[in-house]
């Protein structure tokens, strides 16, 4: 299991903001921005090169639900960013896809 479905089975404790039935929202514990959230879905997808055809409706939700985050957290008027790592050399760290909600703060172009 990797961490992230340890914290959907509850068995690691995370500052939940959003929960459906497809898709889990809460806190990085490494924060980058003063909102830093990820968004996963509830179904395993080590990552988005790994998504099919079918697992295109979880991955719509996945975004509408990082939108409403963004509405929930009060940046959605202000800007915000969302990043998906792709492997190692982007930083990758956990191997179930998820989405870097960032806002808060102004940030910079090009990241990283």
């Amino acid at each position: 299991m990797t961490l992230f479905e340890k914290i959907i089975a509850r068995e690691i404790p995370a500052k939940i903001v959003y929960e459906t039935s497809d898709v889990l929202a809460f806190r990085d514990i490494n924060p980058q921005a003063p909102a830093h959230i990820l968004v996963i879905p509830k179904k395993v997808i080590p990552r988005l090169g790994d998504a099919a055809d079918a697992d295109a409706i979880i991955l719509g939700k996945v975004l509408l639900a990082a939108a409403e985050v963004a509405r929930r957290e009060g940046i959605d008027q202000t800007g915000y960013r969302l990043a998906i790592n792709h492997g190692k050399d982007a930083g990758e760290s956990v191997p179930h896809l998820h989405v870097h909600l960032l806002g808060g703060r102004s940030m910079a172009w090009p990241p990283g």
